[in-house]
């Protein structure tokens, strides 16, 4: 999938994404991270208490009014002006990128088994999942495992857990923990090792963004 200039880019959570400039060539872009939960609010809104369930459908999207609302609500949050216009532009970009009550079809299609390991990972992606152990809980092996995992998620197992915790970090560091403390919870080896993995999936350290939440 290619996108081009004005353009709007959406990721649900979960889902990978290379964002390789096309032909080698330098780009930059504007991003904003929208939490799961409060994403989950505005689906409420949405559809008028019915769901919870927003799935932001379209990878790609060429349109000048969600570009125009996507580019409003960063400068107003980049300037840190009104909250309150704030809150309305996210929930008017919401209503025209997303599809309410619908689940991501990676979901829908994935074998039993597999659901089962992934399941396992979301239960307690802290916890210490080793490969023999996800593997048991499909009732495949290894290979097979990491193949479909991949095939489904577009991210290997290891990956995946990851991911996911960096998504408890991000939790942590709302509630004011301090770093290390953050770096133990969420289930890595040392502070160090999530500093980088967060700083490469979020461009920002977990000490800055924690300052943001502050």
């Amino acid at each position: 999938m290619e996108a081009v200039q004005g353009d709007v880019i959406t990721v649900n959570p979960g889902e990978v994404h290379d964002g390789a400039p096309i032909g080698g060539q330098v780009r930059t872009w504007a991003m904003l991270y929208i939490d799961p939960d409060q994403l989950a609010e505005i689906a409420l809104d949405l559809s008028e208490g019915r769901s919870a369930e927003l799935e932001l459908a379209h990878p790609v999207r060429t349109d000048p009014a969600a570009a125009s609302l996507f580019r409003g609500l960063f400068r107003s949050l980049l300037r840190g002006q009104d909250l309150a216009a704030t809150a309305e532009r996210l929930i008017l970009l919401a209503n025209l990128l997303a599809v309410r009550g619908a689940k991501p079809s990676m979901e829908n299609d994935m074998p039993f088994g597999l659901r089962r390991a992934k399941q396992a990972i979301d239960d307690d992606p802290t916890a210490r999942h080793s490969l023999e152990d996800l593997a048991s809980v499909a009732s495949i092996g290894r290979f097979r495992l990491i193949r479909a995992f991949a095939a489904h998620t577009g991210m290997t197992p290891h990956a995946y857990i990851v991911q996911r915790r960096l998504q408890v970090v991000r939790q942590l560091l709302r509630r004011g923990l301090p770093l290390a403390l953050v770096s133990a919870e969420a289930g890595f080896a040392d502070q160090s090792h999530m500093t980088r993995l967060f700083s490469r999936s979020y461009d920002t350290t977990p000490g800055a963004y924690a300052q943001t939440r502050n």
